[in-house]
């Protein structure tokens, strides 16, 4: 009878830390999107269960699954129009699928190498893509003091980051850009986590060779980086 219990409690003790219960926190990930996150109700803290950023309170822009603050399983990555742009299984460390990009996608790619017809080229990726994957450089970015009576409207703004063949971000500038205006200013990327600063490489012809990414986007009235 004792070898019983002792079974039964080995049984059920994984359960119970699986039926460990939740709650979810709200909280605000850029003016655009806000994040919904599973936490352990017993510290508030730990990630555990369905993750959700929404974009304008309505659009998901990415969903997936934490286990112990570790993100797990497949996870979505969406447009501002609800298509699916990618989908990366953390498990793993797999893509599973990467939408093409067309001509109203708001990034290029440039690569340091004369390019032919023929040469086969990929492009840099980064796990959650071009919308989501690109959130944590845009909450980077600080507005320099002597610039804060740009005219937002008038500037074109771009996103300059330079990928090195290892699939490591090497630099991140952002280029200021307006009729007789012309200015770069450089982050440093060590507040990046290592998640935001790699990438799957550029290649061609299946040799990876260093990219320069270049996002447009907008300067908010605050003086914020939006790509929405």
């Amino acid at each position: 009878m004792k070898r019983f219990y002792i079974y039964l409690l080995a049984f059920l003790l994984p359960v119970c830390c699986f039926a460990q219960e939740t709650v979810v926190i709200k909280r605000k990930l850029t003016a655009g999107v806000k994040e919904r996150i599973s936490v352990l109700k017993s510290d508030n803290v730990t990630k555990q269960g369905l993750y959700q950023a929404i974009f304008d309170n309505k659009t998901a822009l990415a969903s997936g699954n934490y286990t112990n603050n570790i993100k797990t399983g497949v996870w979505n990555f969406y447009d501002t129009r609800n298509n699916i742009i990618q989908r990366f299984n953390y498990t793993t460390n797999s893509l599973i699928y990467e939408a093409p990009e067309d001509s109203t996608s708001n990034c290029r790619y440039v690569v340091d190498r004369n390019v032919s017809d023929t040469d086969h080229t990929t492009k840099p990726i980064i796990r959650g893509d071009r919308f989501y994957g690109y959130i944590n450089y845009l909450r980077l970015f600080r507005l320099p003091p002597d610039m804060h009576n740009i005219d937002n409207e008038a500037v074109v703004t771009t996103i300059e980051l330079l990928v090195s063949p290892g699939g490591r971000l090497a630099d991140y500038v952002v280029h200021f850009q307006a009729q007789n205006y012309d200015r770069k200013v450089g982050f440093n990327i060590d507040y990046l986590s290592d998640e935001d600063k790699t990438f799957i490489p550029a290649t061609i012809n299946s040799e990876p060779i260093a990219c320069r990414i270049f996002i447009h986007c907008f300067l908010t009235s605050g003086g914020d980086l939006s790509l929405y």
